[in-house]
């Protein structure tokens, strides 16, 4: 699973082949969350609220650029890093 960004202490990655609807893990410490890129609504998990409203900052300014990572990984290509929240 390509790690595509990191910022303050989160990491946020990306499969190849998911089934589910649009998202990215994000890993923070010992929590995990599977985060959607339309709606940053989370699917599964639970990230602390700080470092979820980072996630969701993070994928509002760049949901064009995760849409094209998302179609990338379902196409078999190389998923492209991000650049981290400043």
């Amino acid at each position: 699973m390509p790690t595509i960004s990191r910022f303050y202490g989160i990491e946020i990655r990306m499969y190849y082949h998911e089934h589910h609807a649009p998202h990215v893990h994000a890993i923070y410490g010992e929590h995990k969350a599977l985060i959607g890129i339309r709606d940053e609504r989370v699917i599964a998990g639970r990230l602390p609220g700080r470092a979820r409203r980072l996630v969701s900052e993070w994928v509002r300014a760049h949901r064009a650029e995760l849409m094209q990572n998302w179609e990338r990984a379902r196409n078999g290509q190389d998923i492209l890093t991000i650049e981290p929240l400043e």
